[in-house]
């Protein structure tokens, strides 16, 4: 008796530690560096830093695999017909089915001429303020950046016409409460003949996009726009720089920085893992896959211009 009761006790504490395993597995734990640890990494990286296309054609080939983004970043009449049901992807229970009022507004095809070549992607950190980094950014053929949307028509049709001809990039299937106000944005921009193109984000596209990172280690509930960004660009540039990406509360001169540039409102932890987002993206730049900017831009002894 005594004997088969310590058989059972083992079996039930190798069963738990089998249990244990597969949770560390699943739901992995580490420690994210301090923000002091990471200014420190980032300085003995220093300004160094050689591009790897077999890094680069490695993560093409696998977010070709996992999301297809040449065929499916954008919601458009070759991917979407009518009856298609766009599921949310960022509420589980909401879909949006494709109808003859929704399928005209969406493009024929993928409108870029790809791959694009050399491709600059702009986070909102408080980091690019007075970096500098203008010039450099309007060198690349082809920008994103990201901004939230105007309630007022004309604002925001107005705050459009900086951009000249350029694509604008609106997740209206992502949410519920955003399809009314991305159409809306759609609506204005076609009242006033303004010469953009929309393209609405695929949702298909951001799951699977999602998906991938948390395979990789990104454990928020939802990636942010800045690692949608650069995940497409990844997908679709050959060269890829990005700037304006630092969750962390002071700069490379350990002065304290705001999480925007425009404001210092932190997001919920809950919903993004921003610093896990960094570090995803800090191996990439290690690696040669693509290149991070998180200092200044301008050259030695040349002062950035500062914003008024």
């Amino acid at each position: 008796m005594v004997s088969l009761r310590c058989h059972r006790s083992k079996y039930i504490w190798a069963t738990l530690g089998v249990l244990a395993l597969l949770w560390l597995y699943i739901f992995p734990v580490y420690r994210i560096p301090s923000d002091k640890e990471m200014v420190d990494e980032v300085l003995r990286q220093g300004q160094t830093w050689s591009r790897n296309q077999t890094g680069v054609d490695l993560y093409r080939k696998l977010l070709t695999e996992c999301c297809d983004p040449k065929r499916m970043f954008a919601v458009t009449k070759e991917n979407s017909p009518i009856g298609k049901v766009l599921w949310y992807d960022g509420e589980i229970y909401h879909y949006h089915t494709v109808t003859n009022e929704t399928y005209p507004i969406f493009v024929q095809d993928t409108p870029l001429q790809l791959p694009l070549k050399k491709c600059s992607v702009v986070g909102n950190g408080g980091v690019l303020k007075h970096s500098g980094c203008g010039k450099e950014i309007d060198q690349a053929e082809f920008i994103m950046s990201f901004q939230n949307l105007l309630w007022s028509r004309k604002s925001f049709v107005e705050s459009m016409k900086a951009y000249g001809s350029s694509y604008i990039y609106i997740p209206a299937f992502s949410m519920k409460p955003g399809t009314e106000p991305s159409l809306r944005a759609y609506h204005a921009l076609a009242d006033f003949a303004s010469n953009q193109t929309v393209l609405f984000a695929n949702p298909d596209f951001l799951k699977n996009v999602g998906q991938f990172w948390k395979n990789h280690g990104v454990h928020g509930k939802r990636l942010s726009t800045g690692l949608f960004l650069v995940s497409l660009a990844l997908g679709l540039c050959e060269e890829v720089t990005a700037y304006g990406f630092w969750p962390f509360s002071v700069g490379l001169d350990e002065r304290p920085v705001s999480h925007h540039y425009y404001d210092n409102i932190l997001p919920s932890s809950r919903f993004h893992a921003m610093p896990e987002e960094f570090l995803q993206l800090w191996h990439l730049h290690k690696s040669g896959t693509l290149r991070m900017r998180v200092g200044d831009c301008a050259k030695k002894g040349q002062k950035p211009k500062k914003e008024k």
